[in-house]
């Protein structure tokens, strides 16, 4: 499972990083997420992998140079597979009360991402990302004030 999981990880770098025709062969067609909506998101629990690639790109019109990297696995307990990942990119603007100063900012945020593996594609998913940090570099939230 090591193996075929570091491939399976690269691939879904891949396809958040905007290779969508990876889809199918990375994502299981019962594939269900749960992550709290941020840029453009499903709703808290989506089923289909079309709303994995309408997520994609909703989050890719907003930051279309945004660049996902592994930091940290994949650790493999069979069979979920667990990723850390920094994403970094240029703010494009669109999200709707994001801060106008905001476009041309590059945003790195990070996060975790849990898989659960089923015939050697990713069936279920849970996010867990830096959602407030990359709200307040987009001026969504003021920024906490130093203590």
């Amino acid at each position: 499972m090591r193996d075929h999981a570091a491939g399976l990880v690269t691939r879904w770098a891949a396809v958040w990083n905007g290779d969508l025709s990876l889809t199918p062969a990375t994502v299981h067609e019962d594939f269900v997420s749960h992550a709290a909506p941020l840029l453009g998101g499903p709703p808290a629990d989506a089923v289909g992998r079309d709303h994995l690639d309408a997520w994609v790109a909703g989050i890719r019109a907003a930051i279309p140079d945004l660049l996902f990297t592994v930091q940290v696995g994949p650790v493999v307990d069979d069979p979920y597979v667990t990723v850390r990942w920094l994403a970094r990119g240029t703010y494009a603007g669109g999200i709707p009360g994001s801060a106008p100063e905001a476009v041309g900012r590059v945003v790195s945020f990070s996060g975790t991402d849990t898989l659960r593996v089923r015939d050697g594609r990713i069936a279920e998913y849970w996010a867990n990302a830096d959602s407030l940090w990359a709200a307040q570099q987009l001026g969504l939230v003021p920024a906490a004030a130093a203590v």
